[in-house]
């Protein structure tokens, strides 16, 4: 028996609901991103994202010529885990992503998307213009799928 199964060593790991699950990933900007080599290990980006709980689509914005670009090209299964600020919670939204076309005019769909993911923008038009400038696109993972726990965290 080690020593975080004795007695005293608090209530084990707990799944979180579908509202702690959503609210967790509401709160947080980063993630880590995972993507699937041809090799068939993961690959994990840290990326920013923004959570849309109505309907369970986790945005990223990206530069087209991302790794994680080409392999979502290749097999759009992912994931994204999140954990909470104390890292005794996190969570998980995995399913297929779907990539939109690059920013190719400032002001197009995927700009407007692009900057409606932005907390405030002084420079609308210089935002937009950088959008299409940088080779933008967005990441849509589609969650089919949502997981996390809470961990038993001991205080110190």
């Amino acid at each position: 028996m080690s020593q975080d199964d004795g007695p005293g060593a608090g209530p084990g790991p707990r799944s979180l609901t579908d509202d702690e699950l959503s609210r967790l990933l509401g709160e947080q900007r980063f993630g880590a991103l995972a993507t699937n080599k041809s090799s068939g290990y993961p690959h994990l980006s840290t990326v920013i994202y923004t959570w849309d709980p109505g309907q369970l689509v986790v945005r990223i914005s990206t530069i087209a010529d991302r790794l994680k670009v080409r392999q979502l090209h290749q097999d759009p299964s992912c994931a994204l885990y999140v954990a909470s600020n104390d890292f005794g919670s996190y969570a998980v939204a995995e399913g297929a992503a779907e990539l939109s076309p690059v920013s190719g005019e400032p002001g197009d769909e995927v700009g407007r998307e692009l900057l409606a993911m932005q907390p405030r923008v002084d420079d609308e038009a210089a935002f937009l213009q950088q959008m299409v400038a940088d080779r933008r696109l967005v990441i849509r993972l589609r969650a089919s799928r949502l997981y996390g726990t809470a961990l038993s965290v001991p205080a110190e």
